[in-house]
């Protein structure tokens, strides 16, 4: 169950992003259009973010973390840029500005919204 809330979080993460940033088009049947986004999204952080992660490890000490945003920022454009040329699915990021805006607004939107709907009888 912990694992659909968080997969919820993120489509309505995704969907905050797209509606406060211009830069973020979304193309096709909304809701399938954030699911499909949300799975990318998904699979590109349980793979490739661990591996960015590792290699950055120099600057993210000396950045004291800050660097993490870039790479959040990053694979938030991979994913789409992934969705639209491989998958056609259409979730459009124009810039790496908009990717960094839209990381954090899905960072911070997909935490609140777990955290809120956690199950607190762990």
């Amino acid at each position: 169950m912990n694992l659909i809330i968080r997969f919820a979080a993120i489509m309505l993460s995704l969907f905050a992003a797209a509606y406060f940033l211009p830069g973020i088009r979304v193309r096709g049947d909304g809701w399938i259009v954030y699911a499909a986004m949300a799975l990318i999204l998904s699979i590109v952080n349980l793979v490739i973010r661990p591996v960015l992660k590792f290699f950055s490890f120099p600057i993210r000490v000396l950045t004291l973390g800050l660097f993490t945003l870039v790479i959040n920022a990053f694979t938030f454009w991979l994913s789409s840029y992934i969705a639209v040329h491989y998958f056609k699915v259409g979730f459009h990021v124009d810039d790496f500005i908009t990717a960094f805006l839209g990381a954090l607004i899905v960072s911070i939107v997909s935490g609140v919204l777990s955290w809120l709907f956690e199950d607190k009888e762990d």
